[in-house]
């Protein structure tokens, strides 16, 4: 199985998740994030949880010229994705891949979600 999504750009991590008290929740930005995951979830009707391994690839199209990294995109759409039903939990995910596109207003992420019969991949390597 396969599924091919496009999501909005993703809030922050700091404005995604929020902190108070010692206690951690998702923001009002995270929450707005998490309703549009969802609802372009069930407008494909990819509700059903995809079970086993999955290989996850990002192609992210910022919405600007601005310096970002990477790998602080993944968290919220990764989030989202599990809360809108698409997998379990995402330490089903054994392959996760991000790239940065060209830029788009608003921003957008393209997420490519594949299931794959292999669970993990080890590489020996030898550091001299």
């Amino acid at each position: 199985m396969t599924l091919m999504l496009l999501l909005p750009w993703p809030p922050s991590v700091n404005t995604y998740w929020r902190h108070c008290r010692g206690r951690h929740y998702i923001g009002a930005a995270g929450r707005v994030f998490r309703a549009a995951v969802k609802q372009a979830v069930k407008e494909r009707g990819l509700e059903g949880r995809m079970a086993g391994a999955l290989s996850v690839h990002v192609y992210a199209h910022p919405p600007d010229q601005r310096r970002r990294d990477l790998d602080n995109l993944l968290k919220a759409p990764l989030d989202a994705l599990q809360s809108a039903g698409v997998y379990e939990d995402d330490s089903q995910i054994t392959l996760l891949s991000i790239g940065r596109g060209e830029t788009r207003p608003k921003g957008q992420l393209f997420v490519h979600i594949t299931q794959t019969t292999e669970t993990t991949q080890t590489t020996e390597t030898t550091c001299n």
